[in-house]
């Protein structure tokens, strides 16, 4: 069949399974957009505010459903307004595709109006880029760029399209492909790991007394929780995760230590000390883990598991390096291990875990308390967006998080701004779930406009702002490193939530008190409207523990 450009995208985006995009219009995709309106009963457009909000929404659908997030935006600004949401996707391994237009070929090259190399600036942020020049080469290069941002190691691909390419008098020859969205072969497929290497491993876990798990990312991106669980279970060792790899493993779990690293538990960080076998499953070893690379695990042999061949002996030198999906090394390595107990070891992993077990408990309004009312009224079945900050780890710490995908945060490059965007992206993706962001002040300021986005589509996150009337994470370090000289952390009191949640016609409400927080919590669940709550937190509140850079990952600062 004869079809135009964008006919061809359109078509391509269905056959991917594409049924929302996420957007802002511009002279550069109209007739993208026409198309788009044309076929507006197939594929849903959600008009953000900013692109950058479009490229966070596609980040948390993506993020939360499993599937490829799609945005879409024009030339010039509109392109390079996606920037930050393409650099978050690709530090955390996020599948999506971004569309770009760009000036037809007659101008292109000659710095006109609206026009930047996308390709080049996006080059060190995506898995691959391209630019379309010739309407030929659109159902091609869609359908590589999927598979290439879901198979393997997932992320973002962006797709720039010269102008004319889309013109609606341009077509060429279609013809129709049956899809599998479900397949994640790559196009260069990995060599195979032996047996042998896998006996190996499987030998050094049934010979170990004090075995540990550190598990990331990789773990939820390779849908391998399930057998995560079983192999810790079988041989009983105490497991952590990384902040992308939360909710990999069950944290109500009698064998779950929670979050590692800099902001980790003390059971985790003292795990990684005193254990005998380090089994890091999923991870790429983040300085915010490992702090200083020389003390980390130095008593035992390290093995890594991951999709990424790049990401091997990168930050930390490994003893048992094994580069395959997550999901294959469980299948393969289970039927190899002897279960056992190992009552001992977790005998001192749970004393452990009740040092500082009591912190921020209090009769007042305290950050823990925001997440353990949200996990009491929701039974813990429920997604959590964050923004970046004080707030996020406060998240990470205090919700006990018993799926994987429902902590939907910027890890990598600690986007402030990204999560009002992710979680409208989420909610779109779940429309009967209970979604919440979680927020601090100083991040709010950075994304409010897109509270517009969720009023005139009517989406009932709530917005829950850490209200401190400063940078409370920049404030932590100038208080800890910087002999409290506040530089530019303390933020005006002007903003005033009420009004702003009226103007742009959301919910609001105002929290000083456990009472008055847990009222407005239940009060926005029940109503099922976008909201605000107002949390008040004390100007000087903490994220402990917290582990000073560079030192070693049990030398934890406790106040």
């Amino acid at each position: 069949m004869k079809l135009s450009g964008s006919q061809i995208i359109v078509e391509c985006l269905v056959e991917q399974g594409v049924d929302t995009i996420f957007g802002y219009p511009g002279g550069a995709v109209l007739n993208i957009y026409d198309e788009l309106y044309k076929n507006s009963d197939r594929i849903r457009h959600i008009l953000t505010s900013h692109e950058q909000g479009a490229s966070h929404a596609a980040d948390g659908y993506a993020r939360s459903t499993g599937k490829v997030g799609v945005c879409l935006a024009t030339s010039g600004p509109g392109a390079t307004n996606l920037v930050t949401g393409i650099a978050t996707a690709y530090m955390d391994s996020v599948p999506m595709v971004a569309i770009t237009g760009n000036v037809s070929n007659a101008l292109f090259g000659r710095d006109s109006f609206q026009e930047v190399d996308i390709t080049g600036i996006t080059m060190p942020i995506t898995k691959h880029n391209y630019i379309v020049k010739d309407v030929r080469d659109l159902a091609k290069t869609f359908r590589e760029a999927f598979r290439i941002a879901r198979s393997g190691r997932p992320g973002p691909v962006l797709i720039d399209i010269l102008k004319d390419v889309t013109d609606p008098k341009n077509i060429t020859d279609y013809e129709p492909e049956k899809i599998d969205i479900n397949l994640k072969t790559s196009i260069k497929p990995m060599p195979k790991v032996s047996d042998e290497e896998i006996q190996k491993v499987a030998d050094l876990i049934n010979n170990a007394k004090k075995p540990f798990i550190y598990a990331g990312g990789g773990v939820i991106r390779g849908n391998a929780s399930e057998g995560l669980k079983k192999m810790a279970d079988m041989m009983d060792i105490p497991t952590s995760t990384s902040l992308m790899g939360i909710g990999a493993f069950d944290q109500t779990d009698r064998l779950s230590t929670g979050l590692i690293g800099m902001h980790g538990t003390v059971a985790s960080n003292r795990c990684v000390v005193d254990c005998d076998l380090l089994l890091a499953i999923g991870v790429r070893f983040s300085d915010r883990v490992y702090s200083n690379h020389k003390h980390f695990a130095e008593n035992a042999p390290i093995v890594q598991v991951d999709i990424d061949l790049a990401e091997i002996n990168k930050n930390i030198t490994v003893d048992y390096p094994l580069v395959m999906d997550t999901k294959e090394f469980f299948d393969r390595i289970i039927p190899l291990l002897k279960p056992k107990k190992n009552p001992i070891w977790l005998s001192l992993v749970d004393s452990w875990k009740n040092t500082f077990a009591e912190n921020q408990i209090s009769s007042s309004l305290k950050p823990r308390y925001f997440m353990e009312e949200i996990y009491e009224a929701t039974n813990g079945d429920c997604y959590i967006c964050t923004e970046v900050g004080q707030h996020q780890m406060w998240a990470a710490q205090y919700f006990k998080y018993k799926y994987p995908n429902r902590l939907i945060t910027s890890g990598g490059l600690g986007t402030m701004g990204y999560g009002m965007g992710a979680s409208i992206g989420t909610q779109i993706g779940h429309p009967d779930a209970i979604v919440f962001n979680i927020s601090g002040d100083g991040s709010f300021r950075m994304n409010f406009n897109e509270l517009l986005t969720a009023s005139k589509y009517n989406l009932p996150i709530i917005v829950v702002v850490a209200n401190n009337g400063v940078l409370g994470m920049v404030r932590q370090w100038q208080t800890a490193f910087y002999q409290k000289r506040y530089s530019q952390t303390i933020l005006d009191t002007v903003l005033d939530y009420e009004a702003l949640a009226k103007a742009v016609g959301v919910d609001y409400y105002y929290a000083d008190t456990r009472e008055s927080y847990k009222n407005a919590v239940e009060s926005a669940i029940k109503n099922r409207k976008p909201a605000i709550i107002n949390a008040i937190v004390e100007t000087n509140e903490k994220v402990l523990p917290m582990v000073a850079p560079g030192k070693p990952i049990d030398e934890m600062l406790l106040k």
